[in-house]
């Protein structure tokens, strides 16, 4: 764990910005990516002569332990001074900071994809809402069929809401969980879980487990399927809400053939994403596809540099103030800061995960999705399915 500094140039206005990712770590390799795709953003600010000053990046590396996320934006608030921190993953890491942005009046910008139910002064979200990832997914499996879920998740929040949410969705439009399983972060010893879902043999699993012990799932659960005569990825889906590219070779020969909700795709066919690909493969070679965690962090560093441009100022009250007037082309789609709960609008999707790290997008929404974080006026009830069991097919 530690502190570092990456300076701005010289030649124009310096704004310290704070970074508080993971690279180490049980998910760091999620870390990593929004790692990258918040420099990327940091590079792209310095080389764009719309902007008049450079982030000078002060940095922490927690290593995935909550405690020291905690030391962490102590060290970037207190002792840097600094009034804008992009990252935090996980929920728990975002509540444990939370005090201490809120006691030094400086704004955490989240770029991560995570349960709702919370609106803070304090933070911006970038990344999605649950009414932009879990609800479109569980209202797609519904359309196609699937009814009954086993849940197995990592014991924190993100799990327990996610699989609320899901759970409240299913029983509204008649369908059941079968079962609903936790294990410590980190955990790989999942065999007696597997051993249940094979008898319960639930139309999908709703997967909310995180770093290793994800990808442990995925390949245990793939070899077990093919021992038993199953084909996994049709007869016993596993379905995600955070299942991205950076991860799929981490899973290896297994990672084919699931699904993951998500508002970004590297596959999307926009101009935007476009230069955002070449961009980062020119900045990061050897590192294989963006995922949307880094485009997320990406996002973040590009609507507060616009912010900034806009208030002609860092101070917390003007920047929030200018968000209403900040619309950034991300390569998802046009996205907006909404004035009232300062989550973003996005672009939900539904992609089928590939043996070449790839996802293919089978569903998506036609309109940017406007975020409901606490689910106030988004419909739970759905119409009837059409198909009698789930079929995962584009």
């Amino acid at each position: 764990m530690g502190f570092y500094v990456l300076e701005a140039r010289l030649e124009r206005t310096s704004i310290p910005l704070g970074l508080l990712f993971s690279r180490q770590g049980s998910y760091g390799e999620v870390g990593t990516a929004m790692f990258r795709g918040a420099m990327l953003a940091v590079s792209e600010i310095a080389g764009d002569r719309a902007f008049d000053f450079d982030f000078a990046v002060r940095g922490f590396e927690p290593k995935g332990v909550n405690e020291s996320y905690m030391a962490g934006a102590r060290e970037l608030l207190m002792r840097e001074g600094l009034s804008h921190v992009v990252g935090c993953y996980t929920s728990s890491s975002r509540k444990e900071v939370l005090p201490v942005f809120e006691k030094h009046d400086a704004l955490l910008w989240y770029p991560s994809h995570y349960e709702g139910f919370e609106t803070s002064e304090n933070i911006v979200y970038t990344g999605a809402a649950p009414n932009q990832h879990v609800v479109p997914l569980t209202r797609y499996l519904l359309a196609q069929g699937g009814r009954n879920a086993f849940m197995v998740g990592s014991n924190y929040i993100w799990a327990w809401e996610n699989n609320r949410i899901m759970r409240d969705i299913l029983g509204r439009n008649g369908g059941l969980v079968l079962g609903e399983r936790y294990v410590p972060l980190g955990d790989t010893d999942l065999d007696e879980i597997i051993d249940l879902i094979l008898r319960c043999r639930p139309d999908f699993i709703f997967n909310t487990l995180i770093g290793e012990s994800a990808y442990s799932f995925f390949r245990r659960f793939r070899d077990r399927c093919a021992r038993a005569g199953l084909n996994q990825p049709t007869d016993l889906p596993i379905v995600s809400c955070s299942l991205a590219e950076p991860e799929l070779a981490l899973i290896g020969p297994a990672c084919d053939g699931h699904l993951s909700s998500s508002v970004y795709f590297s596959s999307i066919r926009t101009a935007a994403n476009a230069r955002f690909l070449a961009a980062w493969k020119a900045m990061y070679p050897a590192a294989g596809e963006p995922s949307a965690d880094a485009e997320a962090s990406y996002i973040a560093v590009h609507v507060l540099a616009r912010a900034i441009r806009i208030a002609q100022s860092t101070e917390v009250p003007a920047v929030l103030a200018a968000l209403k007037d900040v619309r950034f082309q991300a390569p998802q789609g046009p996205v907006s800061i909404s004035a009232e709960n300062r989550h973003s609008f996005l672009w939900p999707r539904i992609g089928r995960s590939r043996s070449d790290g790839t996802f293919d997008i089978i569903h998506e929404s036609s309109n940017v999705v406007e975020p409901d974080p606490y689910l106030v006026w988004e419909p739970l009830t759905f119409a009837p399915p059409a198909r009698d069991g789930l079929k995962v097919v584009s």
